[in-house]
């Protein structure tokens, strides 16, 4: 069935509410992930792994290290997808250094924490892909491979995170690795079973 594209056709009221419910989902499951003290792939397990062997903040070293890809978004994906992935990160990095002060979680199995946090950040990345938006970093180079080529974004981010948690192994126990790895696969099918040009097109 063919979709008519002004039925899906974004307002700005449309990308501020989408990307804002998408950078405050994400916001909760990394909250929850680095609270069980799991990681994850993609530019954010990047900047989990050094938070915790570095001791800064997830949030700052997020926003530093997405700031080479935002010259990668803006000649392939144009200046509006930059903007708002700029917008994006800069809200997640603000938000997870701050959630934690009014956001106690008593008791959380790790195995529960992980698909928590795949869940949960799945559906916010899928929100802001559709209101052209993201967080930065790989996510952008997965977007582009998806545009050039229709191979999907979920499925480019699962072949990055096999990378990153390959090299996890020398610096994680097993035990931590596997449940993070459940997290990253629950995260990246969501997106790579809803996130899908033939099904829903936006302006």
């Amino acid at each position: 069935m063919e979709i008519d594209e002004e039925q899906v056709r974004h307002s700005l009221t449309d990308d501020v509410q989408g990307l804002g419910l998408g950078v405050f989902l994400c916001s909760i499951g990394l909250t929850i992930l680095t609270h069980a003290g799991l990681i994850t792939g993609q530019t954010a397990g990047i900047a989990v792994i050094l938070s915790y062997v570095t001791g800064f903040s997830f949030g700052t070293i997020f926003f530093v290290i997405n700031l080479p890809f935002y010259v990668l978004a803006y000649r392939r994906l144009g200046l509006e997808f930059t903007v708002k992935s700029l917008i994006s990160v800069t809200l997640l990095s603000v938000l997870t250094d701050l959630l934690p002060m009014g956001f106690e979680i008593a008791r959380l199995e790790t195995w529960l924490a992980a698909l928590m946090f795949g869940a949960t950040t799945g559906i916010g990345i899928l929100a802001m892909f559709r209101h052209r938006g993201s967080l930065g970093g790989l996510g952008v180079v997965a977007l582009l491979v998806q545009d050039t080529t229709g191979f999907r974004a979920g499925y480019v981010q699962l072949i990055a995170d096999v990378v990153i948690f390959a090299t996890a192994l020398f610096l994680f126990p097993l035990d931590v690795v596997i449940w993070s790895l459940l997290g990253a696969f629950v995260l990246n099918m969501t997106i790579a079973f809803n996130h899908r040009r033939d099904r829903y097109v936006a302006t």
